[in-house]
């Protein structure tokens, strides 16, 4: 476990109140509310001395936070159940209960921050994940994209700070919104502390058991939808010279699957799909994988390949963007279309043993930088810094 204390002291001064929107934590399962959660409990964990807000437009049927977040921080609500307008408090009245509580600092997780809060004293800031909605606009409908937008580039220009998750979306966010550089920090983000532990024997073997799996396979986490460039892999699959199952967990979305379905029922592969598999789950499905494949065509930042990385197995992903920036150079890197390169980086890596091993201990070491401690002592820094404007 990396030391995180010496870091600590220098920034443990006067506690500071600091607000998050919560909503992704508390209700999204995967990607932003991953994020989320990670986010908030490594900040509970490593500085409890902060006073912590976690802002919600509802308080029914959420996802729990660590032990300690769950005991520590204060969790703001409306007064009401009406769904309809769990929306506009969100988007309206938050900025008003910022005020009520005299916060430091606010911090919205995904993409957004309440209107009129740059009305209010406190500094703001809100980390942008990707520009999937600019860039690939097919995937979202019309109106979507609009909302989406309007609430982007009003968070842009309200935040004092826009923290991206990597230097692609750092790139896009200057290209696009022509964003002053300056106003922008890139901190990465972590994976849930789950992929540090280490299972037993029998837990992993019960897990085995239980999802019937065959080993060694190949492993594919996301969801099944165009961007992720399922079918790629399963083409590529067809060409690779010894067949090995591959499993497939993530949600399945209509179109795209109809495009897989008819290919699956043309061929002899073993594939796999696992569904109802937790997040406390998935550590184990990763550890105990030949190789994880994510042929992904964009993202913000990848978090499936550092949980490959940190859970000890070989990763190929897609070259360029943000991928390089997460795999280091722990990954192999194919064009995402290149069916045949594809085939040929998951030959190497089930056929050459020691390329596997080097792979896992570069990806062991490349890792460290996206702890948990790492990315809260990040946040922590930029909090003081901008609590001293």
């Amino acid at each position: 476990m990396i030391n995180f204390n010496f870091a600590q002291k220098l920034i443990c001064m006067i506690p500071l109140k600091i607000g998050f929107d919560a909503k992704r934590a508390f209700f999204n399962k995967s990607g932003l509310g991953n994020y989320s959660r990670n986010l908030i409990n490594s900040l509970v964990k490593f500085y409890p001395e902060n006073s912590y807000y976690l802002f919600t437009p509802s308080l029914k049927n959420r996802i729990n936070l660590s032990h300690q977040a769950e005991k520590l921080a204060h969790i703001v609500g409306p007064k009401h159940n009406l769904k309809f307008l769990q929306s506009i408090w969100r988007t309206y009245y938050i900025s008003s209960k910022i005020e009520k509580f005299s916060l430091d600092i606010y911090h919205g997780l995904s993409h957004e921050l309440p209107y009129g809060i740059h009305k209010t004293k406190v500094k703001r800031i809100v980390t942008v994940h990707d520009l999937i909605f600019i860039k690939f606009p097919r995937f979202y409908s019309k109106i979507d994209v609009k909302i989406y937008k309007a609430k982007l580039k009003y968070a842009l220009e309200a935040a004092n700070v826009v923290v991206a998750i990597s230097n692609q979306t750092r790139d896009d966010l200057i290209s696009i919104f022509d964003l002053n550089p300056q106003k922008i920090k890139v901190i990465y983000q972590s994976c849930n502390e789950w992929f540090y532990n280490n299972y037993t024997n029998e837990s992993i073997n019960f897990f085995k058991k239980q999802n019937n799996l065959q080993e060694p396979y190949l492993l594919y986490i996301g969801t099944i939808e165009e961007r992720k460039n399922l079918l790629t892999l399963l083409k590529a699959l067809k060409l690779i010279n010894k067949p090995i199952p591959l499993v497939v967990v993530g949600k399945k979305t209509n179109y795209y699957y109809t495009q897989i379905k008819p290919f699956l029922e043309n061929t002899r592969l073993n594939v796999q799909f696992l569904t109802n598999i937790s997040n406390e789950e998935l550590p184990m499905l990763y550890q105990n994988a030949q190789c994880f494949i994510y042929p992904s065509i964009y993202e913000g930042f990848g978090i499936p390949i550092l949980e490959a990385l940190v859970s000890g197995i070989p990763v190929i992903t897609t070259k360029g963007g943000c991928f390089e920036e997460t795999g280091g150079n722990a990954a192999i890197y194919v064009d995402p279309f290149d069916i045949n390169a594809l085939a040929n980086a998951i030959d190497k890596i089930i056929s050459d043993a020691n390329l596997r091993h080097n792979m896992i201990n570069h990806g062991i070491k490349h890792a460290k930088q996206f702890h948990p401690g790492v990315i809260a002592n990040n946040y922590m820094n930029l909090y003081r810094d901008l609590e001293k404007l």
